[in-house]
């Protein structure tokens, strides 16, 4: 009886197997898609945006009922940074509305200031600045009303940024509500991510007179700090506050994955890359775009009357420095090669001839 179920068993091996090896004989054989990513179509961006948009919101209701409860916690969040915290709110979904409302609405009694982190790019210096000049105005009508005739700091000799920060954290004011509330949206977008701003935003925080109430999303944005920043300068309560509102404003300046670049997008990518690089760079540049312009149906710009163009305006001295400045092209996929009918190496920008007017405006702004 044994050994007829170890047979049994031999068998279903034996047949599993046979299975197994004819099953992948037979996807081999099969044919191989002939689809291409090249071959999907995608959008314009402008297009996509538009239409993302208009898309209806789910569980409104429920939204609604949870917006509610963070409302609850405004008066908390008031006392939290009356007690010298800063005020993190982290979660999915754009904090934007959010976090303006409890300002608007629980924050009357304080000024304040708004950074929009989301931003290519943010000038904390003039932020300062203005912090500064607030703080100089608050001490001034906080005197008068207290019939102090005391003076402080003035803010016109204020240059640096150290400068301010020091006008910002001396102790001017036994006051302890008198504070500047500094709201910072996304406090780890892509103009705030270097370590010199998140140093500079962790002094102002420590500063006496500021209160910091920021908003994070990326998953690796608690990476951006050390220890010291978090617990002694930053000074964060975390709160966790999703609030599933899509990120129409935070979004715009990042391109979308289902979308084809715009004309202007591509070419305010390509105009970083270029002013990246050297000034005679540019302009060896300067000469194949305008060369691919006026002659749209040709391959593109050979490479002998690049450099004899480029040499009888004293933008190159000799074929290697040409060589080195397409080698940055290449690398940065400016440009790229290809034959033409009589065997001749040809230059060629892969933009758009929209594209390649507006790169050329804004490299001559």
């Amino acid at each position: 009886m044994e050994d007829i179920d170890n047979i049994e068993e031999e068998e279903d091996e034996c047949g599993f197997s046979r299975n197994y090896f004819l099953a992948k004989e037979l996807g081999g054989a099969s044919k191989r898609s002939a689809h291409k990513l090249s071959d999907i179509h995608i959008v314009d961006e402008q297009e996509l945006r538009e239409t993302s948009s208009h898309i209806e919101m789910k569980h409104t209701k429920e939204v609604s009922e949870l917006m509610s409860d963070y409302k609850t916690m405004y008066p908390k969040w008031v006392f939290e940074l009356r007690c010298g915290f800063g005020l993190l709110m982290y979660g999915f979904g754009s904090k934007k509305a959010f976090i303006e409302d409890f300002a608007s609405a629980s924050l009357t009694e304080y000024s304040v200031v708004v950074i929009n982190g989301y931003l290519p790019s943010v000038n904390l210096k003039q932020v300062l600045l203005v912090l500064a000049e607030l703080l100089s105005e608050l001490l001034k009508s906080r005197r008068k009303s207290s019939g102090s005739v005391s003076k402080g700091q003035e803010t016109s000799p204020l240059r640096s940024i150290d400068d301010i920060l020091s006008f910002l954290h001396a102790p001017q004011s036994e006051d302890k509500d008198c504070f500047i509330c500094v709201v910072v949206h996304n406090i780890d977008g892509p103009a705030l991510r270097d370590p010199e701003s998140q140093q500079t935003l962790a002094r102002l925080a420590s500063c006496s007179h500021i209160r910091i109430v920021a908003s994070i999303d990326h998953v690796n944005a608690p990476l951006l700090w050390d220890k010291k920043m978090v617990h002694t300068q930053f000074n964060w309560l975390w709160h966790h506050v999703p609030t599933f509102a899509p990120y129409n404003v935070e979004g715009v300046f990042f391109p979308l994955v289902l979308a084809q670049g715009s004309t202007a997008q591509t070419a305010k990518t390509a105009a970083i890359v270029l002013q990246s690089l050297t000034p005679n760079a540019q302009n060896v540049f300067k000469i194949l775009a305008e060369y691919q312009l006026s002659h749209p149906d040709e391959d593109g710009m050979p490479t002998d009357d690049l450099y004899s163009a480029s040499r009888e305006r004293f933008f190159v001295s000799s074929q290697v420095t040409l060589n080195s400045h397409l080698t940055e092209f290449k690398d940065h996929e400016l440009v790229k090669t290809k034959r033409n009918s009589d065997g001749q190496e040809c230059l060629n920008v892969p933009l758009s001839a929209d594209a390649l007017r507006q790169l050329l405006l804004d490299l001559n702004q």
